[in-house]
């Protein structure tokens, strides 16, 4: 498999991993909770471990995109990990009151469709117990997720702008090269050569040609960056090189679609449509 392939289905990919995981997790949950009621001579149905796993597998799953949002915006990353640690440990508290309530009433559920009936004598100190596995849990796929996000950067490479001289020129324009980092090599893209730029969170992904590289810059200010430079800002998340800009197509909403020299398609803001046009024609 490519990086280019990988990459643009890289949703895909996720979803499969994400599902692939949590059913394993499922899996070996539920099958360790049978042998476990066997050794004790305790008699369980067989469908009980399978209902317990799936529905706190399934409400894991649907706080993903929640956990994922709260980490965007509260990264735990070097130089804010002391001031974002004690956040996401905070955070631990709703997000197991939801999982924890959301598993228990759909167990409820079907056990009541199965005619039989589900209730912990004690609810809280239930939640108790199930928030220390709620918090175990939270901070293992945090861990899992920032894994992937370091084996994927080593991958793709990763790009930084090429200071021009001393440290005090670093707030002076950009080089018109990026330094990129790669498997432990260095090597250098020029500005000139990249095709469109793309807001990915916390990065923005350089693509040249079937390469994309991400470097940790905000839109704005790469926008900034690249200011004079033969570069327009068309989205909110994209930026697009104009001599890659093959034409603009308009849609009936005032939005558009910039088609590039290398047929990918670029979304077009209304908002920013007029200014591009101008700077074609320019």
């Amino acid at each position: 498999m490519t990086l280019s392939h990988y990459l643009s289905h890289r949703r895909y990919y996720e979803v499969a991993l994400w599902a692939a995981l949590l059913g394993f997790n499922m899996s070996a949950n539920a099958w360790v909770s049978t042998l476990d009621a066997q050794r004790v001579g305790l008699e369980v149905a067989w469908w009980a471990p399978l209902t317990w796993e799936f529905s706190s597998m399934l409400f894991t799953a649907a706080l993903l995109p929640l956990m994922l949002a709260f980490d965007r915006r509260f990264p735990l990353e070097p130089p804010l990990l002391r001031r974002h640690l004690p956040l996401h440990l905070l955070f631990t508290l709703p997000y197991s009151l939801i999982h924890v309530a959301g598993m228990y009433w759909a167990r409820r559920a079907f056990y009541a469709w199965m005619g039989d009936d589900y209730l912990w004598p004690n609810w809280w100190a239930e939640f108790g117990y199930e928030y220390l596995k709620d918090c175990r849990g939270y901070f293992s796929l945090i861990a899992l997720i920032y894994l992937y996000r370091f084996l994927l950067l080593r991958w793709q490479g990763q790009a930084a702008f090429v200071a021009e001289g001393t440290e005090e020129s670093v707030q002076q324009p950009a080089s018109d090269r990026f330094l990129v980092k790669k498997l432990g090599r260095e090597f250098l893209v020029r500005v000139e050569d990249i095709d469109w730029l793309e807001a990915a969170g916390n990065y923005v992904n350089l693509h040249v040609g079937t390469r994309i590289y991400p470097l940790r810059e905000t839109m704005g200010s790469i926008e900034s960056r690249l200011e004079g430079r033969g570069f327009a800002r068309v989205h909110r998340s994209a930026i697009v090189n104009l001599d890659r800009v093959r034409e603009i197509v308009p849609f009936d909403s005032g939005d558009g679609e910039a088609r590039l020299t290398t047929d990918q398609r670029i979304p077009v803001s209304r908002r920013y449509r007029k200014a591009l046009r101008e700077q074609l024609a320019s």
